[in-house]
Parts: structure tokens; sequence; C-alpha cells
């Protein structure tokens, strides 16, 4: 985990709502993988708390995150040109890690929960797995980054609430119509937390033991499990930080 200052080269609109930013590194990081985050400053002196944001693609000399622009501060955040400099903490958070035998991989992602499933099509791409992904949006206009998840899956549905794009259903129930096509070794997700719930409600309702990966989405002060602002509860009763313990967890671990 480091401290940097990075340089903005790209921070541009690709759905309503939601911007990819890309910044540079200033020097080498380790550790870098999907799943994981990173906590950026919004760039102006009115928000000291820095955003918790997930990976969504990287490399040596660049890190790119996608996010929802929702308050003050993301709206701030989305002002940011190419040549502005922030603060950057990275990479915080424990990501996904596919094993040698898992060589069927689903992806179940919602919302801006999409992003850290396309980090793992990114990082794990051409290393002969097969992806089977179920991508949910609201509405049409929320749709983004298809040419990414189409391009790097076996199968890919992306889906919306209203139907105006895709079929009308949410990326659970798309999962769950394709399952026995995609036969899974193992499923990771991401998603607001009535979509992991209903996943993890459809897994135990049809006996399905597969392994299931969960990246928990909250709020976040600190980052580094200093201020358990993002304690959540686990099955055996004990609490986890989000921030240090997550943000991904087993599915049946965590109470959702």
């Amino acid at each position: 985990m480091k401290e940097l200052h990075v340089k903005v080269l790209e921070n541009v609109p690709v759905a309503a709502g939601v911007n990819r930013l890309t910044f540079s590194l200033p020097e080498a990081v380790e550790g870098l993988r999907c799943g994981r985050f990173v906590n950026l400053s919004v760039g102006d002196g009115a928000h000291l708390l820095r955003r918790p944001i997930a990976i969504c693609e990287h490399i040596e000399s660049s890190v790119t995150v996608c996010y929802q622009i929702k308050g003050a501060g993301t709206r701030s955040l989305a002002e940011r040109k190419a040549g502005d400099v922030l603060t950057c903490v990275l990479p915080l958070g424990n990501g996904f890690v596919l094993k040698e035998e898992e060589r069927r991989v689903a992806l179940v992602g919602g919302g801006v929960g999409i992003f850290p499933m396309i980090s793992v099509l990114k990082e794990y791409g051409g290393s002969g797995k097969k992806f089977f992904s179920y991508m949910g949006f609201r509405t049409r206009s929320a749709v983004c980054c298809e040419e990414a998840i189409r391009g790097g899956s076996e199968c890919a549905a992306l889906v919306t609430d209203d139907g105006s794009y895709g079929e009308k259903m949410n990326a659970v129930e798309a999962f769950f119509a394709d399952y026995e096509s995609a036969k899974p070794d193992v499923i990771l997700s991401c998603g607001p937390l009535p979509m992991l719930r209903a996943l993890k409600a459809g897994l135990a309702a049809r006996g399905i033991q597969t392994p299931c990966y969960v990246s928990l989405e909250e709020r976040m002060g600190c980052g580094v499990g200093a201020c358990l602002v993002c304690v959540c509860s686990l099955a055996n009763g004990e609490h986890a930080r989000v921030c240090k313990d997550g943000p991904v967890f087993s599915i049946g671990e965590v109470e959702l």
C-alpha cells in the first residue's frame, strides 16, 4: 500500500452519470489486482475524505477506475481534467483470485458492480478460462463497457430493469436462467445488497454448492481498517471490516 500523487490522464463519461478516470503512476506499485480498490481524492479542499473506487483496469504505468457521480464529492471529481494531480492510496482490500482448476467462471454484476467484474476479465483474459457474464443495468442510458464485457466472455447477457436494452430482468435472474448452460466452477459477483441477497437466496433455494465470492459495496472513511465505518456482520456472529478484511468474501461468510 502506497500513498502517491497521481496525474489524471483521462476523465470522461461512459454512461449516464458514470465516468471513467485513468491516472498515471509515478512509480511501480506492487499488488495491483482485480477486485482491489483505491482511495482517491476528489481534487478540491472542501472534501477531505478520499473516495473508495474499485480498480477496473491496470497496467504497470496507470490505473483506470469508473465511478458514479452521486454527491458533491464525485461531482467535484468529475471536473478534474487531464494533467490535474490527485492523491491516492493503493492498492487496498483483498481482491479476486481464481484458482487454476476454476476454468469456467460466472460473473454477476449490477450497476457500478460491473467494474470489478471487468477487472477480472482484463486480468485473466487469455489465461484459458471461460467467462460467462451477466451484467444488469437500470436502463439503456446506464449501459456501458459492452465491448469489454462481450469481448472477454464466452457468453454475455446485458440486461436492464426496464427492458429498454436486452431482456427485461436483472443480472441474478439472467444468471440463473443460464446456469445449466454455463455450469461454472466458481461465481464472482458485485452489486447492490438486494442483488447479492437475491443471489445468495437463489443459490440456497436451488441447492447450488458452487463456490461464490462477492465484493461488498460499503461506505468507507479511512479505507485501511482504522475508522470502522464499513464494518459488516459475519455468519458466525463476528464482524469484519469491508475495507481491510474484504471487500471480497465468500457469500456464505457474510450476512447480507
